[in-house]
């Protein structure tokens, strides 16, 4: 049996969205259409994949298990088509991903100077998307943040960094000097709690309702505005938070809170010569932050 690719990326999409209304809008297609597709996936694959209710739509066991793979199956497929297409163009390109903070200019410029005929390019990737961008072909290589999901990618450590906090100028602790990650215990994290596992572990036992929700933040300057603005705080690399400098907000060092690691990944299948020249020369040239 061949799976159809089509339907993968709409089941991926009710998957992502817990809601067939919102998948077909952001899939621009009829609900009914989408609904249809979902039922032709799953009786080719003999399996129930959502569980639908008055409360919502959830993933089924099958439904778990197909979203791990699917995701991985689509990114080969777009990454496959770009790399063809690359080739066909008869282009030699290499493109890096690289997060908010870190600075590429000293890797960058010599493997130009080494490769002169190479088209490097660089592809400026945020949390929610350094690990996508390398499944799907984006870029060949990524700078990363971790933690990452490390399915189907190797990682090599480059060097650690301090994180801080960022507040509103008129926050309570705005000021001080340095705080302890307790204090900001009972403060709305504008991020992923996993990200920031120090203060999850304090601020679950203050706990005593449901986590206000976080809206989808797509960039530093993003979260930054909703920092001044009053709704949250948040924890970000130290060289993020030097760059992003903007009045309305207060950087605080955070004595008890690890630092961030960034490092070099890419998929496990395409080590190729250029990859491996790439972390060498990322190990050796890439600056750590100062007072790291």
């Amino acid at each position: 049996m061949d799976v159809d690719l089509r339907r993968l990326r709409y089941f991926v999409a009710v998957a992502e969205e817990r809601h067939f209304g919102r998948a077909a809008e952001r899939l621009h297609i009829a609900q009914p259409v989408l609904s249809r597709q979902i039922r032709v996936l799953e009786n080719e694959l003999r399996a129930e994949l959502f569980v639908r209710d008055r409360r919502g739509t959830e993933l089924t066991p099958a439904g778990e298990q197909l979203l791990v793979d699917a995701k991985s199956l689509l990114g080969n497929a777009a990454a496959l088509v770009r790399r063809v297409r690359a080739v066909g163009e008869g282009v030699c390109r290499f493109t890096i991903g690289f997060m908010p903070g870190i600075t590429l200019t000293p890797v960058v410029r010599l493997l130009r100077n080494r490769h002169p005929g190479l088209d490097v390019r660089m592809l400026r990737t945020g949390w929610h998307d350094q690990v996508e961008v390398l499944r799907d072909g984006r870029v060949d290589v990524g700078i990363v943040r971790l933690p990452i999901d490390r399915a189907g990618l190797a990682v090599s450590p480059l060097y650690a960094e301090p994180r801080v906090v960022v507040v509103a100028s008129g926050h309570r602790l705005a000021g001080k000097e340095s705080i302890r990650i307790g204090d900001l215990a009972a403060e709305h994290l504008l991020q992923d709690p996993d990200a920031v596992p120090e203060w999850r572990d304090v601020a679950v036992e203050l706990r005593t309702g449901e986590r206000r929700r976080v809206p989808a933040i797509h960039s530093v300057e993003e979260k930054l505005e909703l920092v001044a603005g009053g709704e949250g705080i948040s924890v970000l690399p130290r060289s993020t938070a030097s760059f992003y400098t903007r009045p309305g907000i207060e950087v605080i060092p955070v004595e008890d809170l690890g630092p961030n690691q960034v490092a070099a990944a890419w998929p496990t299948g395409r080590d190729t010569a250029l990859v491996r020249e790439f972390v060498e020369a990322a190990t050796a040239l890439l600056p750590e932050p100062p007072d790291a």
